[in-house]
């Protein structure tokens, strides 16, 4: 027979057990709703693109083909969360809302791999490479490479116009969405603003870990995991004390995320990133990884790091010995730390932070999985 304290912790295991098992099977199905929501919405436009002139089709299924190509849907979840926690019931207009949110992703990851020239993208070729390859197939006139990358401006310009649209279709008061658009505004621009910093990184190869922080708390923090959660509390009417315990919360999340982003950029397996792991070496992105391999590397690994990270004619071999000066350093195990500390701090925020049961136990998982993802 149990005890009493045995039974007192079982009962309290199953208090615990059931927000997380609620909130489990919500997420679970939420993905195919925001997917079904996406899909429907861009397949209508992909309609009207088609009917300005048959020449637009491959701009019409590309805007189609790139959603269903994959993506974690990390900001829709977080938004449809972050007014869960905040009081919100699972309804329509919280979908809608919460599913914008992945078009202005979809929109800058477009634009992305334009800047960073990169050739694949969720396993395929990358937006603008595949308008490349349409050009070179079709043996139109004029240079293809161009060609490609207007037409994925095109497309990421449309995303980010579709992203407003389909938020002011949503089923909310006015009020509400007016109060969501200075949210949104920021969003943008520290999003552009964390860009800018990344290109202008690249062009100095400074090796700052502060610079680099700074960058992520701009181009991902914010951008990926705050501002989502912030603006489902906002349409949910959440309390001052709400979303701050979103920024406490979302804040040291979004940093780790990019630190793991970092070292599957220089670590990772193509087959399950869907990217090339030579692309932030060839390209000098101004990560933490990096910064951190300078600052703790000695005068000759220095002077390797200066030769090889931001060649654009970088091979295996010579990235292998880049990722060998990252390991020798440290810096690969100061970013695994690093992503544990800021994970930490994440979830004791989240413990003390005055939400729905079931959304805590939700972005309890949702910040485990993006801080051990694979992808």
């Amino acid at each position: 027979m149990p005890t009493e304290a045995q039974k007192t912790d079982t009962t309290i295991s199953d208090s615990r057990a059931a927000p997380a098992q609620l909130a489990a099977a919500v997420t679970a199905g939420l993905r195919d709703r925001i997917d079904a929501e996406l899909i429907a919405f861009l397949e209508t436009h992909s309609r009207n693109l088609v009917e300005i002139g048959p020449e637009a089709a491959p701009l019409a299924q590309v805007l189609v083909d790139f959603l269903r190509a994959g993506g974690k849907r990390l900001r829709p979840l977080l938004c449809y969360w972050g007014w869960r926690g905040a009081g919100g019931a699972d309804e329509q207009a919280i979908l809608t809302a919460a599913a914008s949110l992945e078009l202005l992703h979809a929109f800058a990851l477009v634009h992305d791999d334009i800047m960073d020239a990169s050739d694949t993208r969720r396993g395929r070729p990358t937006v603008h490479r595949q308008f490349t390859t349409l050009h070179d197939r079709s043996r139109w006139h004029g240079d293809a490479d161009l060609f490609g990358t207007g037409a994925g401006i095109l497309v990421g310009d449309l995303y980010l116009m579709l992203s407003e649209a389909m938020l002011h279709q949503c089923d909310l008061p006015s009020h509400t969405r007016n109060t969501l658009r200075g949210l949104l505004t920021a969003m943008r621009v520290e999003l552009a603003g964390g860009q800018y910093l990344d290109l202008v990184g690249q062009a100095q190869q400074e090796f700052s870990t502060a610079t680099a922080a700074r960058i992520n708390r701009y181009k991902t923090a914010k951008y990926t995991v705050q501002r989502p959660l912030q603006i489902g509390g906002t349409l949910a009417g959440a309390t001052p004390e709400v979303l701050a315990a979103y920024s406490e919360f979302g804040m040291p999340l979004g940093e780790a995320f990019q630190l793991r982003d970092d070292l599957l950029g220089a670590f990772g397996n193509h087959d399950s990133t869907g990217k090339s792991t030579m692309d932030d070496l060839r390209k000098g992105k101004p990560t933490w990884l990096i910064a951190s391999a300078w600052h703790h590397a000695d005068p000759v690994q220095r002077r390797r790091i200066s030769a090889l990270y931001g060649n654009p004619d970088l091979d295996a071999t010579h990235a292998g010995e880049l990722r060998e000066i990252i390991i020798a350093t440290g810096a690969r195990d100061g970013a695994e730390r690093l992503i544990t500390t800021h994970t930490e701090r994440a979830l004791h925020a989240l413990r003390t932070a005055p939400l729905a049961p079931e959304a805590r136990a939700a972005l309890r998982e949702l910040a485990h999985a993006a801080t051990t993802r694979t992808t």
